[in-house]
């Protein structure tokens, strides 16, 4: 009888931790964890192709969150479930997209594509001018970190990195219904699980060739734990209390920590162009992020 009790006491800590934290913050925690998983990922890129590391972020991020916080699975009304396949089948999807369309346009590139999706959420539901200054600021921090002249483009590849933002953008857009519907994370919980058996056509056959090796294990579990049990388990909590405009702009850090992740340690050069971006991008986030504070503070 004492396991359960631990257990529960176990997620109330970690609950009550995240909810003290700042919402932004939880945003900037998360966008710094994708990044660096997506640079541990690339070493497994080679082995497993992009469906691969698909599947093992989905299948061993969603074996973490059902042991840590049990969801229940069982209790709800038909048109929840239907919320939450369509919340796993988004997820699959914009992972898989991001992934492919990684395998055919550079990194930047597809990052900055797939960042229209937040930043459109942005635009749309923007109600001051300020926030519309924010988003343009970013915007153009954005394009001059992303290398769109002098590169040939793949037509397919920018397709796929489209395609990845629209699934960032319904991502964002049902969060906030599913965590009105299930309690803490556990829906997250649910619907990383369905992505799991989503990317199993995409990524079953590629994830097995890491299991001859436990560096590749260990690799694989970093990455499920750095790329998706901590920025999707601290996103959720986020948007619980951030409003979907303030998230959009506050995501325009994904290229900025991109660029630094790849500096400190990928080794890659940076220029006055990639300077001047990260300084526009972080303007625009941190000056969102001390509105969202006066906000909240203000309720």
């Amino acid at each position: 009888m004492s396991e359960p009790s631990v257990s529960i006491a176990q997620k109330s800590r970690i609950r009550i931790s995240l909810a003290a934290m700042p919402p932004w913050l939880l945003v900037l925690l998360a966008v710094l964890s994708v990044q660096t998983g997506a640079a541990v990922a690339k070493q497994l890129f080679d082995v497993t192709g992009p469906g691969g590391v698909v599947f093992l972020r989905t299948s061993l991020a969603s074996v973490l969150f059902f042991a840590l916080w049990r969801p229940k699975i069982r209790g709800y009304r038909p048109q929840d479930y239907l919320v939450i396949t369509i919340y796993g089948l988004t997820i699959a999807a914009m992972m898989l997209f991001f992934y492919a369309a990684i395998s055919r346009v550079p990194l930047g590139i597809t990052v900055a594509v797939a960042f229209v999706g937040p930043l459109g959420i942005a635009v749309v539901g923007s109600r001051r001018r300020s926030d519309l200054l924010w988003v343009a600021l970013a915007a153009g921090g954005i394009i001059l970190l992303s290398p769109l002249t002098g590169v040939s483009l793949d037509l397919p590849g920018l397709l796929l990195a489209f395609l990845s933002a629209v699934g960032w953008a319904v991502f964002i857009l049902l969060t906030g219904r599913v965590s009105r519907t299930f309690p803490a994370s556990e829906g997250l919980a649910i619907a990383m699980a369905i992505a799991a058996v989503v990317s199993i056509p995409f990524g079953l056959v590629g994830a097995v060739k890491v299991l001859p090796s436990l560096s590749l294990m260990a690799l694989g579990i970093v990455v499920a734990v750095l790329s998706s049990a901590i920025p999707f388990g601290f996103e959720f909590e986020a948007l619980k209390h951030l409003p979907a405009p303030v998230y959009g702009v506050l995501t325009s850090l994904e290229p900025v920590v991109a660029v630094l992740v790849g500096f400190i340690v990928l080794h890659e050069a940076l220029g006055l162009r990639e300077i001047a971006g990260i300084v526009m991008v972080t303007v625009a986030a941190a000056a969102t992020a001390r509105a969202s504070s006066q906000t909240a503070a203000t309720v």
